[in-house]
């Protein structure tokens, strides 16, 4: 532990106090940071490249159509539903740089997500790929919704590449279901026409709403979390306060694989790297790991980003400990717990460690991270990012001593400014400027945070709390074992008992043999009683286990 942190604050910060209004906006940083990389590579994908001053004209230029011949102004909610293709970030910054606020949208909602998500939103003007048009064309009349740009998955490859990857995915892979949409217009189209406009300036300040965060809905309807300029501007700082040191500023290439609409790689990856005018490489479908290897062999990338099954993936995929490691120095883990066989296992193969950190989408992300100069994995969330306090609460309302598990609440700039239309929401999660995380955790005696589990997910055998993340971790040690996810089920005699369900690296292994594993590591009460084979378990769009189908 560092005599800095120590004597800075206790629980002990990351170095640096940060200033949440170092800009006023993500607009005046983006245009910093375009003007100072310009002739740098920005983003990656498919083998095609955008320079940051490409990529500066190009945004300008959606932003100016936006405006003159959509008539959007600032504070209309703007839709991006497409997967990591150029596309995304041209249509991020542009509709930033137009004072609209962003909605960012899984591809894979259902119509029944897309429509609440659309109308809670009221949202006015949407970015599609078209492979998932006809989901939208199912709800369109029911929202608010007058505007949509549409756009294929090669538009921005070049004129003959794109060309070829379009006609492949809609006609060799039929990826693109029929639809019926009215008064549309391309995305190629919307970049021509807008070049022609002169984009008119918006005052942006701190306060102005940057993007309508929807939670994934794991507690409830899925809300909107209200993050302002200041808060990505103050996350932003953040992060960079507890990376920069390990970090060349326009010289790095990090593996963008987790969907740039998620909070974690919008921050971390996509908003972060444009600071150290660093390179995205964009990872379309990474669930395609084979692929996904081959795409990393072709570029000396240094930093990757993801979550636990992400990593412990590319380490059971064939060819990826054969990859170049030695331009990578970060590997940062986050969306769920890193689990300490992955996290020994890739620093095996790639000698670096896998950092874990800790975030959530009602604050931007970042909470707390480990600190670069840590050596090993120890199964922490590392310390609280600069300018952020922490406590722990318990069941009563009283901060818990040294050690104990309670609830995580947070306070720093980079809290959201609450739930959009829903007071209520807001007022049960933000306490006198603490956010109630819901998450289990603890602090140890040097300030370093672990993650004990979700309260929602804790198991309670006989009175005794059971946490899953606990019960998988053991479960993973087991060298047959691909992939594991814990709930509790309910028991006439225990109140509840623990299950587990399992993805097997070796087919021969048995559910005998993994219960004589877990005794032989876990308290009686703790092991589990049933055991139920999967080929794969179901995950969110980040590739986190969901516990509640498996309930």
């Amino acid at each position: 532990m560092s005599k800095i942190w120590l004597e800075k604050s206790y629980p002990p910060k990351l170095p640096f106090e940060i200033d949440p209004d170092k800009y006023s906006s993500l607009v005046q940083m983006f245009n910093k940071y375009c003007g100072i990389y310009t002739d740098r590579t920005a983003f990656i994908n498919m083998g095609s490249e955008i320079s940051y001053s490409e990529l500066a004209s190009q945004a300008e230029a959606f932003a100016a159509y936006l405006q003159q011949d959509l008539g959007l102004v600032k504070g209309d909610k703007f839709a991006i539903m497409v997967p990591n293709t150029l596309q995304y970030p041209i249509a991020l910054f542009g509709a930033l740089m137009a004072g609209l606020t962003v909605v960012n949208v899984n591809p894979l909602y259902t119509a029944r997500e897309l429509e609440h998500q659309l109308k809670d939103s009221d949202t006015k003007a949407i970015l599609i790929i078209e492979n998932f048009a006809s989901t939208l064309a199912k709800v369109l009349d029911k929202t608010d919704v007058k505007h949509v740009i549409l756009t294929s998955l090669g538009d921005r490859l070049g004129l003959v590449k794109g060309a070829v990857v379009n006609f492949a995915v809609k006609y060799v892979k039929k990826m693109v279901p029929a639809f019926k949409l009215s008064n549309t217009i391309r995305f190629n189209t919307v970049l021509t026409e807008g070049a022609k406009r002169t984009f008119k300036p918006v005052d942006i300040t701190g306060q102005d709403l940057a993007f309508l965060q929807y939670t994934g809905g794991t507690t409830g309807v899925s809300k909107g979390a209200m993050l302002t300029h200041r808060n990505m501007v103050a996350n932003l700082e953040q992060a960079k306060a507890a990376i920069k040191p390990l970090l060349n500023e326009g010289g790095e290439i990090i593996v963008t694989a987790l969907p740039l609409y998620h909070i974690f790689a919008l921050t971390a990856n996509c908003l972060t790297f444009v600071t150290l005018g660093g390179t995205n490489l964009l990872i379309t479908n990474p669930r395609d790991m084979a692929g996904f290897v081959k795409e990393l062999a072709k570029y000396p990338f240094s930093a990757i980003t993801g979550v636990n099954t992400l990593f412990n993936g590319l380490i059971n995929t064939p060819g990826f400990k054969d990859l170049d490691f030695s331009h990578l120095k970060m590997a940062l883990g986050g969306g769920m717990a890193v689990q300490r066989p992955v996290a020994e296992k890739w620093q095996q193969i790639t000698s670096v460690l896998l950092l874990e950190g800790y975030g959530l989408t009602e604050c931007a992300p970042l909470v707390t991270l480990s600190p670069y100069t840590q050596t090993e994995y120890n199964g922490t969330i590392g310390l609280p990012a600069s300018s952020t306090d922490i406590k722990i609460m318990g069941d009563k309302g009283e901060e818990v001593a040294i050690g104990e598990p309670g609830e995580m609440r947070v306070k720093g700039p980079q809290v959201m400014a609450g739930y959009y239309k829903r007071d209520d929401a807001t007022n049960e999660i933000l306490k006198d400027g603490w956010l109630a995380t819901g998450d289990v955790a603890c602090m140890d005696e040097n300030g370093y945070f672990k993650i004990v589990d979700r309260k929602k997910d804790m198991i309670i055998v006989s009175g005794f709390n059971v946490f899953p993340n606990e019960i998988e971790e053991v479960v993973m040690m087991h060298e047959g074992v691909l992939e594991v996810a814990a709930i509790g089920v309910t028991d006439d005699s225990c109140g509840e008992i623990v299950k587990i369900f399992v993805a097997l690296k070796d087919k021969n292994v048995t559910e005998k043999e993994l219960i004589a594993h877990c005794r032989e590591n876990l308290t009686n009460y703790k092991v589990p009683k049933l055991v139920e084979f999967r080929d794969e378990l179901p995950k969110s769009n980040v590739g986190k286990i969901l516990r509640r189908e498996l309930r």
